[in-house]
């Protein structure tokens, strides 16, 4: 058996309820709806989960808990983990909100490592991580999904969401700045990708993910994958111009490999 890695680790302290409510994927809905509601990505991510009656659910990093919610209505039996004590504590009060009108499925939630997680082997239909791979260093991720494919039935399933495409920050990004900066939009780009849109990140992405590292990352854990990209709508009025090389980026290989902000996964074990 090949001896475990060890390095460096974020620190749990740095999300807070704060970082749930202003900056963790969903939080506008989460605000609107308490999660009755999910945003677009998180619903995107659902969707492919394919969760059914009966199954039996490991939500990987459940944040505010609105996924373990979500599956127990759909009749499964769901686990969530976060080694967050703010995310434990936030989705165990919202299973304690549904006491009055509990849903098909049984829900729990558990402060977990999730490079050790206590379950059997063989355990779950559906193991899920949404938005938690850019969050762990490549050695705890690996760790991670070893861990997982444990815990998964043979039959089961991996579903990953993670954003963004680092192909994009690393390549696409700074020729995204540098138009914006010329058109006069610079002051909404920084240097920093980690910086846009949501400023924290810069402290709490650590391991950005492309379509292709996705892949070798799963198939170095024991899967095979089906890895895909995807991206917000791109609902823009735009010159003529600019609407084409918007088309272009988005939807040609092999410039959609560069453009497309997110990261989709779908895994299942190698057969040993």
């Amino acid at each position: 058996m090949a001896e475990k890695q060890s390095g460096p680790s974020l620190p749990p302290t740095l999300y807070t309820e704060e970082y749930f409510l202003t900056a963790c994927e969903g939080y506008e809905e989460w605000i609107e709806s308490e999660g009755e509601h999910l945003s677009r990505r998180l619903d995107s991510a659902f969707q492919v989960s394919a969760v059914e009656p009966g199954m039996r659910v490991l939500d990987v990093g459940c944040g505010r808990g609105e996924i373990v919610r979500h599956c127990a209505r759909l009749g499964a039996d769901v686990m969530g983990v976060d080694y967050a004590p703010v995310a434990t504590r936030m989705t165990r009060d919202l299973i304690h909100s549904e006491a009055a009108s509990p849903p098909a499925g049984k829900m729990g939630v558990a402060r977990v490592d999730a490079k050790k997680l206590p379950f059997p082997d063989a355990m779950f239909d559906r193991v899920l991580m949404f938005d938690v791979v850019e969050h762990l260093y490549p050695w705890e991720l690996h760790e991670a999904f070893v861990e997982i494919r444990r815990t998964l039935k043979d039959d089961g399933r991996l579903i990953v969401h993670t954003a963004p495409n680092r192909w994009y920050d690393q390549y696409a990004y700074p020729m995204v700045r540098l138009v914006r900066t010329a058109m006069g939009e610079g002051d909404k780009y920084p240097k920093n990708p980690r910086q846009f849109g949501v400023a924290v990140n810069e402290h709490v992405h650590v391991n950005e993910q492309s379509q292709f590292s996705m892949g070798d990352a799963l198939a170095k854990a024991g899967f095979h994958s089906k890895v895909w990209l995807d991206s917000p709508p791109q609902n823009r009025q735009e010159n003529g111009l600019l609407a084409g090389l918007r088309h272009m980026a988005f939807d040609w290989s092999p410039f959609r490999w560069f453009f497309q902000r997110e990261v989709f996964a779908v895994a299942w074990k190698k057969r040993m």
